[in-house]
Formats: C-alpha cells, structure tokens, sequence
C-alpha cells in the first residue's frame, strides 16, 4: 500500500509557504492596528469551568487532579467571551485576544477542531462602532497581503469596498421570500407560523424547532448571496437568536448581533453585549435543556462569569475567524492551508 506523506512533508510544506507567510504579514498588521487603536493584548485560560453555553457548540473535555487527589472535569473553551467579559467586569475597557479554540464535530475545508479566533471589546461603545471595527479589520488583512480581491469557489468580493448592510430580516424578505420578523413575537420564536412561511423552501421534520428552520433557510437561501462583490453586514438577528447579545431597545424582536460574510464565507460574529445577568441564565439554562435532549449532555454554567456579566459596563465585542480571513486574504483554497501544524486527520 502506498504510504500518504504527512502533513510535515517538505515538498506538501514549501506549497504552504506563501500563504503561512501571509498569515505571518496579516497578524503582525492586525496587532499594529490594534496597538494603534489603544486595545490591550490580553492571554486567557484555555482550560474553563464551562466552555460555553450555546446549544449546538461542543467542546473538549479532559480532567485535572487537584493537590488532594481529587478528579475535577474541565473543558477546552470554545472561545474566549466568558474570561474576556470577566477582564471588563474588572475594570478593563478596550482589549483584544489572538485565542486558540477549540471545537468537537467540526472539520472540513472552512473549519478545523483547533483554530485561531481574533476576539475583542469595546466598553462603553456602541454596537456600530464594533461593526466599524469589524469592516477596519478586514481592510487590514487584504492590505498585508495586498490582495485585490477575496474569492473563494467563484464567489468574489472587493474587501476594501463600501460594505453592503442588510438586515437579517430584509435578507429572508428577499431571498427566501419569508417575513422573518412576523414569526417572532417578543424573544420567542411561532415555530407554526415559520414552518408555514419555509415550506417548500427547505426540508423541514416534526423535531425541528424555530432556531432550527431558521438555520436551514440561512444557510440554503441567504449566505450564498452574501458577500458578493464587496463585504456584507448582516445584522439585526431576530431575538430567538440572540445568544449572548442584548435585545434591541427599539424593537423586542431583534438583537444587537451581527455577522460579516465574504464571499459567501461568515468571517465574524459581533454582539451589544449583553449585561442582564439574570436573562443570561434563562437563557443559558434553555440552551443546556435543548442540548440535553439532542445530544445527551449539558455544560455546567460558569457562576463567575454571570456574576461578571452583572457587574460589566455596556460594551460591543466582536469574534473573528482569523484562519478564514487569512485563507481569504491569501488566496488558499482551505483553511487547512494557512496554519503551521493542521490538525491530525480524523479516524
């Protein structure tokens, strides 16, 4: 049987070389801008009491030995919002985090089980000002490369071009055809009434819930549309969708979230923070129950990061994938490509 050379083969490594070389060009570029901008580089754990509390995200688990003996389960985050939040509770206002990650079920050519995600945030600031952030950011990375365009499977986008803003509800209202916002009432999603609106358009089972609907038509109908030609803002999630941001204050129905695509491609996701301590809990709870009946298991809640988010001050805060902006900015073909030791392949 013929053998299959190892990632580390020189010949398979020199073919990566330009674009670690522009992985190299785009961090150091983004740490100027950062430094420029009075942001504080900070180093958080990588080992967490929770990993995160989204249904769908599943992290590492492993185990210490405490002094005493004692076994005590921790987990590989999935990002570093909780201990950065924790840092803005504490009194910091602008600080940023090259993090490695880390993220079970997830391989393919945009996602990898370990990567690299650029978070930051802002205390005090608005929820455009990240945005603004967000589209600065981007600009940085393809003038590193001084690539003219980002492109990925025939799909292209001028990254220094005026972006495009489009409201997630305006997306579904042209692209699927659906009036997303007239399935949500309040924070809650009519699961009947989107079932209704997305027949016909997605596949839809009896176990699928709103979040799940809404998913499908997203993912099937909108993204390939996004970021074509230049950058897209997609923003105003609806409510049911809010994670971890704040409820809009001129419309229940919609958050403070939003994400930027180009070329198709999500390369960031950024909230107003949200500060209610006590919905953050309901809302985690409702997240770990779903996840619970899914996939059989549930993250404990990170009691210190709720007292945190109590104590924060408003604030904006983006996360960025910076291997795909990377892959983007470098004209690789996978993700794969741009960083130093991939991943071992999976069994």
């Amino acid at each position: 049987m013929e053998r299959i050379s190892p990632w580390w083969d020189q010949a398979r490594h020199a073919g990566r070389r330009p674009f670690l070389n522009a992985r190299t060009a785009v961090t150091k570029a983004l740490r100027a801008w950062f430094e420029a901008q009075g942001f504080v580089e900070v180093e958080t754990g990588v080992l967490q009491v929770s990993p995160g509390n989204e249904t769908h995200l599943h992290a590492p688990r492993t185990a210490l030995t405490t002094p005493a003996g004692n076994r005590v389960t921790r987990y590989l985050r999935t990002s570093p919002e909780f201990a950065c939040k924790k840092l803005l509770a504490a009194g910091e206002q602008k600080i940023m985090e090259f993090a490695r990650v880390f993220r079970d079920r997830e391989r393919g050519v945009l996602h990898l089980p370990e990567f690299t995600m650029l978070e930051w945030y802002r205390a005090g600031s608005a929820y455009d000002v990240v945005i603004a952030d967000c589209i600065a950011v981007i600009a940085v990375a393809a003038r590193a490369t001084a690539i003219p365009r980002f492109s990925f499977r025939g799909r292209q986008a001028d990254p220094l071009a005026e972006p495009e803003r489009l409201t997630v509800a305006a997306a579904f209202d042209r692209f699927a055809g659906i009036d997303l916002l007239n399935t949500v009432a309040g924070r809650e999603g009519d699961r009947a009434a989107l079932a209704e609106a997305a027949r016909g358009r997605v596949r839809i089972t009896d176990d699928d819930t709103w979040s799940d609907i809404f998913s499908k038509v997203l993912v099937e109908h909108i993204e390939p549309h996004l970021g074509q030609e230049r950058l897209t803002v997609l923003y105003d999630y609806p409510a049911p969708e809010a994670a971890l941001a704040r409820i809009s204050p001129s419309d229940s129905r919609v958050a403070e979230r939003f994400e930027v695509y180009a070329c198709g491609v999500e390369l960031a996701n950024g909230f107003g923070e949200l500060t209610d301590a006590a919905e953050q809990r309901i809302r985690f709870a409702q997240a770990m129950d779903e996840k619970q009946g899914r996939y059989g298991e549930r993250y404990p809640l990170d009691e210190d990061f709720l007292a945190a988010v109590a104590q924060m001050p408003e604030a904006g805060g983006v996360a960025l994938g910076l291997d795909r902006l990377v892959m983007l900015a470098s004209g690789a073909l996978r993700i794969d490509q741009v960083v130093w030791m991939p991943p071992a392949e999976d069994e």
